[in-house]
């Protein structure tokens, strides 16, 4: 296992992202829960990433609203499960755990869902801050409910900005 690493700014701080093998596996916000240690991370080299920065940018100035990237998610079958799902979550919109549990077959794992959704290690293309409570509420995120809130407001463009690309799909 071969693994690299670069960081770089954006809107919502700085963004370690984490290559295992030439392949994302990781994209973690300063002071994010379940952040594994830097040592972790592999030499510093922005060269795996190419690809993955021009999509950030892309989707920092609104210029398109899907990551078509190769990822490398390390975790248990359920934890791919739900990442799998939070893949389908469009842009500008928003699903509960409960919701999430309910389409994996598992109505009473809302909890579970929410225990892998934080441990989710490709934040923002793996779409995590698009899961909210039951009735909404902003509740849990590794990169901090101020974080959340201020991604969930740029996708549906309450943030003073314009809205998304013309054609995205909601």
């Amino acid at each position: 296992m071969h693994r690299r690493h670069t960081v770089v700014d954006s809107p919502y701080g700085p963004l370690t992202l984490v290559a295992t093998d030439g392949v994302l596996s990781g994209l973690y916000m300063t002071e994010q829960r379940h952040r594994p240690p830097q040592e972790t991370f592999g030499e510093r080299d922005a060269r795996p990433f190419t690809e993955a920065l021009r999509q950030l940018d892309a989707y920092f100035a609104r210029r398109t609203t899907v990551f078509d990237l190769p990822l490398n998610l390390a975790g248990t079958p359920f934890q791919q499960r739900v990442w799998q799902r939070l893949l389908t979550i469009p842009y500008g919109r928003t699903s509960s755990y409960g919701q999430l549990a309910r389409d994996l077959g598992a109505p009473n794992a809302s909890r579970a869902v929410g225990l892998a959704n934080g441990r989710n290690p490709v934040s923002i293309i793996v779409p995590c801050h698009r899961v909210v409570g039951a009735a909404g509420a902003l509740t849990g995120y590794g990169g901090g409910l101020e974080r959340k809130r201020r991604l969930l407001d740029f996708e549906s463009g309450r943030d003073g900005a314009a809205g998304p690309p013309p054609g995205a799909l909601f």
